[in-house]
């Protein structure tokens, strides 16, 4: 696996974590583009857009467009990814919690 795709990965999960933290699992992109630098992942609007989407495409999230924005909120099984009772080929697995 690609450096590359390894940001990736993270970046997905803490897409999916960032928005599970909210009251009703929404956030617009540039909210999320803010988790992501807490992360020291850095990319552009576009690129996060991408990621988004590609989310959305496995039903991990549902998109809104909002204006230059994208609304996204947590789906069905994007918490099911992070509640670690399924996995999402190309999103980074949760770390189990801690005992």
């Amino acid at each position: 696996m690609s450096y590359e795709d390894t940001i990736r990965q993270h970046a997905r999960l803490i897409a999916l974590q960032a928005l599970a933290g909210e009251v009703g699992g929404t956030l617009n992109s540039e909210l999320v583009r803010e988790h992501l630098r807490l992360f020291g992942i850095r990319k552009d609007r576009a690129w996060l857009h991408d990621e988004l989407r590609w989310l959305a495409e496995r039903g991990a999230l549902v998109l809104s467009p909002a204006g230059e924005l994208l609304v996204a909120t947590l789906a069905e099984k994007g918490q099911r990814h992070l509640d670690r009772e399924i996995a999402i080929e190309g999103v980074r697995r949760p770390d189990l919690p801690v005992a």
